[in-house]
């Protein structure tokens, strides 16, 4: 049976009762509170704060819940809408926590001292420097600024996103044995990549906590100063996931994959458990450096810490990986195997076909994506026209690409361009791609006139060669591959003339041919390239994560 409890908790020290500490579960909220519907209990005070406690800070992405509990609760309390605050700033969509506080302040809810430091954290988590200096005069409105909690708070969105002398001015009237304080200063000046300030306070801190070494090994891990990194690393009294994660992530970042997996191998044998950060930087690892080996067994790992299953951003990782290494089958198979799946999962098997030239799959993916209603993205439609390239398919090529504005109300980038100019020139019709670089609502880049400098060599046209080649020495000087391009396409014409006259041309500018390249293939390989970034998007997120960009 339900209990009602009235006294007031704040969400800082609120106590559960047995019925209420044993939900952790969606399936087990659900049902709790379908018996407090049924039986009459939805109108406690203490179970409608139970409800809103466990769903927005207690079950992971449970913030969605909550928010739809609290919009049907009439007059919700304090500790409610706390509650709410705090979820919201710690949940993907922190800028619900402004509008909530807006919401509070307008149903005349007095805040207390637990209240502004969820609004701040949200404004630094967002970088809304001007909505948090709002929010700064509201505190000393209330009387709230010399509050210890609500001081480090500040200090902490100074030192991040607003004014660093204020942050500074701040942390100098504090109490010096508070070590949040000096943590939120290092913090700041790390993030803000001074870390000779960074590391100023940081050594004359009375007392560290792991928090501000973490800040510390990010800082110069971010900045590419690994060994600094590694040398506190090894100094830190003891250590956290996220100090692992940062060096991690550090060393994939700066390209040395042998150090991370490395690190990946201390951190098991000393029985610390990966998490999903972990795993996303060693799948990117694995990536980059083309090790298929190593990077079956980061999935075997993978599938390990998530019980067999995959989240999206992990699976989409993997797909990512298994098509750059070339293990297109295994790419597929995961692709099949992800119960749930986003646009960004679509796109990475539709790239990953793409490139590797399984263009009818490629195209077919793309068809069922759209079947199932879920709308494509700009990185979509260059996947489906680079596959309608291999695959010789102008007609479709050139549907793509009109749907792309009229259809998904998507501005066409300079991808886009590329791959119907590319499409355009395989297929041998050189002088319609000229035409359309020509009627371009940007200036081509150099990648577009090679492309075309390409297709010309391959369908041996010297005069729209000429042009490309001209266009070219107009935005880049001493590229070898152009002029031997250009070169190529005289010589199999038999104006040997003309091949000799670019030879000297190259002569006199200095040009030296670089030895042992396939040009073809390098201008294929450049297309790609500026088609497909190098680095996935789950790096991205894995970086926001490990704290190494914001």
């Amino acid at each position: 049976m339900i209990r009602r409890q009235t006294n007031d908790k704040t969400p800082n020290n609120h106590q559960r009762s047995s019925l209420w500490r044993e939900c952790t579960t969606f399936k087990k909220l659900r049902q709790i509170h379908a018996s407090m519907i049924i039986n009459g209990f939805n109108t406690s005070r203490f179970n409608l704060r139970e409800v809103i406690y466990v769903s927005a800070l207690v079950i992971p992405s449970g913030i969605s819940y909550a928010h739809q509990v609290f919009d049907h609760i009439t007059q919700p309390d304090l500790f409610m809408w706390n509650t709410m605050l705090r979820g919201s700033a710690q949940s993907p969509t922190p800028a619900k926590t402004v509008s909530l506080f807006t919401q509070m302040e307008k149903q005349g809810v007095r805040p207390d001292r637990y209240t502004f430091p969820f609004v701040l954290k949200a404004c630094t988590k967002l970088s809304w420097a001007n909505v948090g200096c709002a929010v700064h005069g509201k505190i000393t409105k209330h009387g709230l600024e010399q509050n210890t909690f609500s001081k480090n708070t500040l200090i902490y969105f100074h030192a991040n996103v607003g004014d660093i002398d204020i942050a500074r001015a701040l942390f100098e009237c504090s109490d010096k044995t508070q070590v949040v304080a000096w943590s939120a200063l290092t913090a700041g000046y790390a993030r803000r990549g001074d870390l000779g300030m960074a590391r100023k306070v940081f050594d004359e801190m009375p007392e560290r906590d792991l928090i501000s070494w973490n800040v510390m090994m990010t800082g110069y891990a971010k900045r590419g100063d690994m060994e600094s990194a590694r040398e506190l690393f090894d100094q830190v009294p003891k250590r956290d996931i996220v100090t692992w994660n940062a060096m991690i992530a550090g060393y994939v970042n700066h390209g040395l994959h042998a150090d991370a997996l490395k690190m990946f191998e201390e951190m098991k044998d000393l029985g610390e458990q990966p998490d999903e950060v972990t795993m996303l930087s060693l799948v990117t690892a694995c990536t980059d450096s083309g090790d298929l080996d190593i990077g079956e067994k980061i999935h075997r790992s993978v599938l390990d810490l998530g019980g067999g299953e995959l989240s999206i951003l992990l699976g989409n990782a993997l797909i990512d990986m298994y098509a750059k290494c070339g293990n297109i089958d295994k790419a597929l198979n995961i692709f099949r195997s992800m119960k749930e799946k986003v646009v960004t999962t679509w796109n990475s098997i539709i790239g990953g076909l793409a490139f590797h030239g399984h263009s009818e799959e490629a195209i077919n993916i793309f068809n069922e994506m759209c079947r199932l209603k879920l709308k494509p993205n700009d990185i979509s439609f260059v996947g489906v026209l680079v596959a309608c390239s291999h695959a010789g398919r102008v007609e479709e090529g050139r549907e793509y690409f009109r749907v792309i504005r009229e259809k998904y109300n998507i501005e066409p980038n300079i991808r886009h361009y590329g791959c119907m100019v590319d499409l355009l020139g395989r297929a041998g019709l050189l002088k319609e791609a000229f035409e359309f670089v020509d009627k371009m609502e940007m200036k081509p880049n150099a990648i577009i006139w090679r492309t075309l400098l390409g297709s010309c060599t391959i369908h041996n046209n010297v005069e729209l060669g000429r042009r490309a080649n001209e266009e070219l020495v107009k935005l880049r000087w001493g590229e070898s591959g152009d002029y031997v391009l250009l070169s190529n396409i005289y010589a199999s014409q038999g104006e040997w003339l003309g091949a000799q006259s670019v030879r000297k041309v190259m002569d006199d500018k200095g040009v030296r041919k670089e030895a042992a390249s396939s040009l073809v293939d390098a201008d294929e390989e450049s297309l790609m390239h500026f088609l497909f970034d190098s680095k996935s998007e789950c790096q991205t997120k894995v970086n926001k994560k490990a704290g190494l960009i914001r």
